[in-house]
């Protein structure tokens, strides 16, 4: 269990996109999306969710934690397959709505549930009047669970 609390945001605009205090505005489901990349290249990795908890868990030990919808439940990255996000910096938006997680994946650097470096390996595109996926060539990488 975490001690970090975070302040309600500021009623003041200004205070809002320019003060120093960190009042992160989590939206109706008490969630913040997080937008995850790789601390070295800048390739985008995942996009998730926090909690609060999961936010300050994330804050206090410099591993990525994050809120599950699907499971209901506080999930620290890589807790399984050993590929955990480690926190390199954290940045917020102007209005405090996201959160940008730049990170060092441990492991064989999985960070998608299928295996692969990043869950962005498909582009969408538009053939013959409908949209499709191309798959950008990303393999999975060697792990054991199904679970990065």
């Amino acid at each position: 269990m975490t001690t970090l609390s975070f302040p309600p945001a500021p009623s003041d605009k200004a205070a809002l996109e320019e003060g120093a205090a960190f009042s992160p505005r989590f939206d109706a489901n008490g969630l913040l999306t997080a937008v995850v990349t790789d601390a070295e290249t800048n390739a985008l990795l995942m996009v998730a969710h926090m909690n609060a908890e999961a936010l300050a868990m994330t804050l206090e030990t410099g591993i990525a934690h994050y809120w599950s919808r699907s499971r209901g439940k506080l999930w620290k990255k890589g807790e399984t397959s050993g590929n955990v996000q480690h926190i390199v910096s954290i940045a917020t938006d102007c209005d405090q709505d996201a959160v940008h997680l730049s990170v060092k994946v441990a492991g064989n650097g999985a960070t998608c549930h299928t295996g692969r470096r990043s869950c962005f390996y498909r582009n969408v595109s538009v053939r013959d009047g409908k949209a499709v996926l191309i798959d950008l060539g990303m393999k999975p990488l060697d792990h054991k669970d199904g679970h990065a």
